[in-house]
């Protein structure tokens, strides 16, 4: 049955299909740009009438245009829908401009390219297949020129044109390869030609090739018998070559020339019996093959260089290849430093400078090692840093050899003020006049100084530093212990005072930590209020994750030298400026230094606090200490109504600790009623968690087994409910549990307060109105079954002695 029917799509008001292709049509409209989908339908209709496949295959290519794969099966059925007519057809024309459309967005693809020129084939037209060719060749790359080339010269010879022939094999010989083997491997043939400028040419021509051409051109001279010309050319050839693949082609070839030659002398010796006339020259073949094995990394090296002339690590391997021959060593150091330009070069080139004067130092050439180190300093690196290394380095010199004056000297030198001065990251000044800003050279100096120098002027170094303001943490904590080290303790302390005005948070935190260790260290409680300002200034500003070591300092300082309130309220605040991550631990301090000083009943307030602002685990666990002082304090309803309060944050299910530890509690401490109203206490909480989504998505994965799974994976039978609907519908019939529970709660609540009925009417109407209650175990019952109705079990204690803190010697 037929329907007939429209679809929605404006562009084709008229289209028409059967009630079969439903599915795929409506298939489409939803991925109408899935080839996939198209391919599907057009299987699909492969029975159907040619002009109804054009036409989807059209639709599809209409929105798909650079699909290869629909191109394809369409360009195929359309030769196939032609190939029994006669080429005179008008069809062949549709076709032919079919494949013309294609190549649009087709013109990559060889396939494509070989099915067209065969069907132009087919069709008998000359002229317009040899120019489909043609267009094929500059469409692709070379690289895929070999797919094409045999079709094209089958197209040449079946067709006996003179001038159509000439034209094709013309174009085919501009393939290098194939002219170089065929003049190279034929040199008897090709006498009429000059072979040695054919191939030179194709040296200029085609660079990425320039290995086989070598090669080709040194095996013409070969086969030609001129041995010698052959060498020549793998001479040139390895000196010449700018990769390393042209470069191994080149030698492996060369090499084994060179042993093909030795080998035919020793056949040629052996078969004439003249061995002892040809020792001479064999030994003279065989020592050229070793040296030209012996030549491979030095020459690997070169091409490497002519790669890249100013790479420093390249020119350093050359020295190395050099090793123990002193003279091509100088050379090369010589050639390095004249070749690498400082802007162009890949590693550090002041490197090749302080190597060539080490090799100079080494071999007790004191005065040329000096000479070499003093050029140095007047090279236009692009790097400050790197003239910098070259003055540390002729310090260095002079201190290995105790010239220590002349070191001193030198460095004075360098940090000297320029004629003009500049910034050090200012690029259009020479590094000369940047040099005096460089830290690295004033370190050394100031090491020199401390070791060499005077008090003054090692003071007279630090504080040129600081004015340049060229100084790291480091440098300024080396200062103040410098002057701290010559009794000069408030200069040390200017000197922080400095370094703290040059750098800000986090930089400055080693300074501060340093400075007031120090200061307490020196006036201890004499200059209380001056330190109390210290910290005070240090503490402004200061990020939470650097406050914990200052405030405990702090309230260091206030425990040993000042008041006590003074330091509660230091740790106070510190409990407040710290990382979330470090308020635990702060609040333990806190509750620790208060019990030694005013005594545990003191930490009440500080324990409310602890729970208020840290999260949860930690305030199960401060909730956890705050009870059991005060059960140890005798405090039994305080430690009830804390263990209450803490129930709230605790689900049954992951912190059955915190249950345990109060049902241990309320069996010591408590009476049947307590323990029900615990029990009460416990299921309303779990009724709170059951209703709350997120918890119990994180459940239902958890007992899912299912790391990475979905709330989709735990209800297979409704894969297509969103995850938020069926989170939400649990959510809700819990929720309806819950409530429906609420009244019979509400009468065991009453039941358990005001009852006259004896424990086992209780336990079985207990059972009756909530069957999900949790059931205590046989320990629980025994300990429940110690305890009559009526009975209070109370203990004696004495009071801690830890109630009293530091009073209780007074």
């Amino acid at each position: 049955m037929v329907v007939m029917a429209r679809l929605s799509r404006p562009e084709r008001p008229d289209l028409v299909f059967e009630e079969e292709d439903l599915p795929y049509e409506e298939e489409i409209m939803r991925n109408q740009f899935s080839v996939k989908c198209w391919l599907r339908y057009i299987e699909f209709k492969q029975g159907a009438p040619k002009p109804r496949l054009n036409q989807l295959y059209e639709r599809a290519l209409k929105l798909l245009p650079c699909s290869y794969k629909l191109w394809y099966r369409y360009l195929k059925a359309r030769r196939a829908q032609v190939k029994h007519r006669c080429v005179t057809d008008p069809a062949y024309e549709d076709v032919n401009n079919c494949h013309e459309r294609a190549f649009v967005f087709m013109h990559k693809m060889p396939r494509l390219w070989l099915d067209y020129c065969q069907f132009l084939m087919d069709q008998g037209r000359v002229t317009h297949t040899r120019r489909t060719f043609d267009r094929a060749l500059r469409a692709l790359p070379i690289t895929q020129h070999s797919r094409i080339w045999p079709l094209y010269l089958r197209f040449l010879r079946s067709h006996p044109l003179p001038e159509t022939a000439v034209r094709g094999y013309r174009r085919f010989l501009k393939l290098w390869h194939e002219l170089c083997d065929l003049i190279s491997q034929n040199p008897d043939k090709v006498q009429s030609l000059n072979v040695d400028a054919i191939i030179r040419g194709g040296l200029t021509r085609f660079t990425d090739q320039l290995g086989k051409l070598w090669c080709s051109l040194a095996d013409y001279y070969i086969r030609s018998g001129h041995f010698e010309k052959a060498r020549d050319v793998y001479e040139e050839a390895i000196r010449t070559v700018m990769t390393v693949r042209d470069f191994t082609q080149v030698f492996d070839s060369y090499a084994q020339f060179e042993e093909s030659m030795i080998a035919a002398k020793m056949e040629t010796a052996s078969e004439l019996g003249r061995e002892e006339e040809d020792d001479v020259d064999l030994e003279l073949r065989l020592a050229r093959f070793e040296q030209l094995i012996s030549r491979r990394p030095l020459l690997l090296n070169s091409v490497l260089l002519r790669q890249n002339p100013h790479h420093v690590h390249e020119w350093h391997k050359r020295v190395a290849l050099h090793q123990g021959r002193p003279r091509e060593i100088i050379n090369t150091y010589t050639e390095a430093v004249q070749t690498v330009d400082p802007f162009k070069a890949t590693g550090k080139p002041h490197t090749l400078w302080v190597a060539f004067a080490k090799f100079y130092e080494d071999n007790g050439q004191l005065d040329d090692a000096r000479v070499i180190l003093e050029k140095a300093t007047k090279v236009n690196f692009k790097q400050v840093d790197d003239l910098a290394s070259v003055w540390c380095q002729c310090g260095e010199l002079e201190l290995r050899h105790e010239n220590y004056d002349e070191a001193l000297r030198l460095l004075r030198k360098a940090t000297a003020l320029p004629a003009r001065r500049a910034e050090y990251f200012d690029g259009s000044e020479p590094v000369q006049n940047r040099v005096y800003k460089s830290l690295k050279v004033w370190s050394m100096l100031a090491d020199l100084e401390e070791s060499l120098g005077t008090f003054q002027s090692t003071k007279a170094v630090y504080d040129r530093i600081l004015d340049l303001r060229i100084a790291t943490p480091q440098i300024v904590i080396n200062y103040a212990m410098f002057l701290e080290e010559h009794k000069y303790f408030e200069e040390s302390f200017k000197a922080y005072e400095r370094g703290i005005s040059l750098f800000k948070w986090p930089n400055v935190s080693d300074i501060w930590s340093t400075y007031l260790t120090k200061f307490i260290a020196r006036y201890g409680g004499r200059k209380l209020e001056r330190a109390r300002d210290l910290f005070e200034q240090a503490l402004d500003g200061c990020p939470p994750k650097y406050a914990k070591t200052l405030y405990l300092l702090y309230a260091q300082l206030e425990e040993e030298w000042g008041l006590a309130r003074h330091a509660m309220a230091v740790y106070e605040r510190a409990t407040r400026a710290v990382e979330p991550a470090q308020q635990y631990d702060m609040f333990n301090i806190y509750i620790k230094r208060a019990a030694e000083i005013y005594g545990v009943t003191h930490t009440r307030g500080i324990y409310q606090k602890a729970i208020e602002v840290l999260s949860d685990e930690h305030a199960r666990e401060m909730c956890l200490r705050f009870a059991d002082m005060e059960c140890k304090l005798g405090e039994i309803d305080r430690a009830r109504a804390i263990y209450s309060f803490c129930s709230q944050i605790c689900d049954p299910r992951t912190t059955g600790a915190f249950w345990q530890t109060w049902k241990d509690f309320e069996v010591r401490h408590g009476n049947e009623d307590t323990i029900k109203e615990m029990l009460r206490i416990r299921r309303s909480v779990q009724a709170t968690y059951n209703t709350q989504v997120n918890f119990m998505a994180s459940q239902m994965l958890k007992v899912s087994g299912s790391a990475t799974g979905t709330v989709s994976d735990l209800a297979p039978g409704q894969s297509g409910m969103d995850d938020m609907k069926l989170l939400e519908q649990r959510a809700e019939q819990l929720a309806a549990e819950a409530e429906r529970d609420q009244p019979l709660r509400a009468q065991s609540k009453i039941l358990f307060v005001r009852s006259d009925a004896s424990r086992e009417e209780l336990a079985e109407l207990a059972q009756q109105v909530n069957p999900e209650e949790i059931q205590l175990g046989e320990d629980e019952d025994e300990d429940e079954m110690d305890l009559e109705p009526n009975e209070v079990r109370l203990e004696q204690q004495s009071v801690p002695a830890a109630v009293f803190g530091s009073l209780k010697e007074d």
